[in-house]
């Protein structure tokens, strides 16, 4: 004969227990410890690089009798603001024109160093600059939709010539899970749809393959981030 008390769950045992707490402890310990990690890295890099450029006799090392990590970082910092303020004024901005002016004369360093500069300029651009709002777009094809960040209106050349009668937006549209590589798509604004979501929530659903989604607030928008 059974009684209702027979069908009792089974209570984990002491080795489920330990894996379970293991494996929230990583979940906990990884992301921190990975950022410091990266950080620490970095700094190092950077010392790594800068320090050896500095004179000997300047070494801070050979004042306080130990390498202080990070200086490297601070004499990088300090000499970047110091090149920004002179190249703000009208004798740096010479310079740069006539430095440029002889780099145009090198057929392959001039290839090279364009490049940087657009890139740095991109990376670095302002506020003004930067992705105004994410959307929904139907790509690769219709009936399948895609995240996507407006950047601008088509402008010039682009815009006269794509067969559209209203205005043309630039889609950027991420790959994942890296979301710095990805394709730029010209869409007319009647076939793009604005979502209420950030930008920033928008790159990481994209960054976590769709698992990641905003959680809605009480008025109805996207607000901070949780797990469907």
């Amino acid at each position: 004969m059974t009684t209702p008390f027979d069908n009792k769950p089974k209570q984990p045992g002491l080795l489920a227990g330990l894996r379970a707490s293991f494996l929230t402890g990583i979940v906990v310990i990884a992301p921190v410890g990975l950022t410091i990690w990266l950080i620490w890295s970095v700094i190092g890099w950077i010392d790594g690089v800068v320090l050896p450029l500095v004179p000997d006799k300047f070494q801070p090392e050979r004042y306080i009798g130990i390498n202080l990590r990070g200086l490297g970082v601070i004499i990088f910092l300090l000499f970047t603001i110091i090149m920004g303020w002179i190249a703000k004024g009208l004798i740096g901005r010479s310079l740069i024109r006539y430095a440029e002016t002889m780099v145009d004369r090198m057929p392959v360093i001039r290839s090279i160093y364009s490049g940087i500069k657009q890139i740095s300029e991109t990376v670095f651009a302002q506020s003004e600059r930067s992705f105004e709002k994410a959307c929904m777009i139907e790509y690769p094809r219709r009936g399948i939709w895609a995240i996507g960040f407006i950047s601008t209106t088509a402008k010039g050349e682009v815009s006269e010539r794509a067969e559209t009668g209203g205005k043309l937006l630039s889609i950027f549209v991420p790959t994942t899970p890296n979301p710095t590589s990805g394709f730029l798509l010209y869409f007319p604004e009647e076939d793009v749809i604005e979502l209420d979501m950030s930008v920033e929530d928008a790159a990481k659903l994209v960054i976590s393959a769709g698992l990641v989604y905003p959680t809605p607030d009480r008025s109805g928008k996207n607000g901070s981030n949780g797990k469907e």
